[in-house]
């Protein structure tokens, strides 16, 4: 499903190169549920924004469920991402001025989708917010935003979910609702997810884990402390 070959990042620092990533290989099956740990600036995003195609490595080949996108040029990208990538950030990025169910349904009118509204209110049910439909994010608590983002990377039914600190903007007991949800979500329906995080508690969840140290990737015991 994902496929590094001696993918690596360095990037310009002063008069220096500062190398953030050193050349890895990595492969995730389909089904599987990656944690990548590390310490804050250790590249953990850098990592999720390279198998988004957001960015280019600077050396080595990223394939994605049987896709190279290190070829693919930047329409090629956007379409890839749009249908085959869904996306959980740690401050949910709704639109405030669109509703729960409207933030669902946009995605969905935007790529042409049949009866998007029906999609998005499965969805919202799915994910236990039929009640809330209607509300604006305002007006949602921070677990509630949190899965009207987990129903928004859902829309597409893309292959993988990338998600950079899914819990890390909410309290311990909302952050365990939330987790609980999308691990059965992404399991039940088969997803390949590769999360970013500080938290034990996703680190639990995950079937691999892998920490980042000064650039190198380095796989643990599943479950192990980091």
């Amino acid at each position: 499903m994902i496929e590094l070959h001696q993918v690596s990042k360095v990037v310009p620092s002063g008069d220096a190169m500062l190398t953030i990533l050193h050349p890895l290989d990595l492969a995730i099956a389909s089904g599987q549920v990656a944690a990548i740990t590390g310490p804050s600036g250790s590249g953990k995003s850098t990592l999720l924004g390279l198998l988004a195609g957001l960015d280019a490595p600077s050396t080595g080949r990223i394939v994605i469920d049987g896709a190279e996108i290190t070829t693919m040029s930047e329409d090629e990208l956007a379409r890839f991402r749009g249908t085959r990538i869904g996306f959980v950030f740690q401050f949910f990025h709704l639109l405030p001025s669109l509703t729960a169910w409207e933030n669902v349904r946009v995605p969905l009118e935007i790529a042409g989708a049949d009866d998007p509204g029906s999609r998005a209110d499965a969805l919202l049910l799915e994910v236990g917010l039929g009640p809330r439909r209607h509300h604006y994010p305002s007006q949602l608590s921070g677990g509630e935003q949190q899965r009207v983002a987990i129903a928004r990377a859902l829309v597409h039914d893309p292959a993988l979910i990338l998600a950079d600190e899914p819990t890390g903007n909410l309290d311990a007991d909302t952050a365990a609702v939330v987790l609980e949800l999308l691990d059965r979500l992404v399991r039940e329906l088969g997803k390949t997810v590769v999360m970013a995080t500080h938290s034990r508690e996703v680190i639990g969840v995950a079937d691999r884990v892998f920490q980042i140290q000064h650039g190198r990737l380095i796989e643990q015991a599943s479950g192990a402390a980091v």
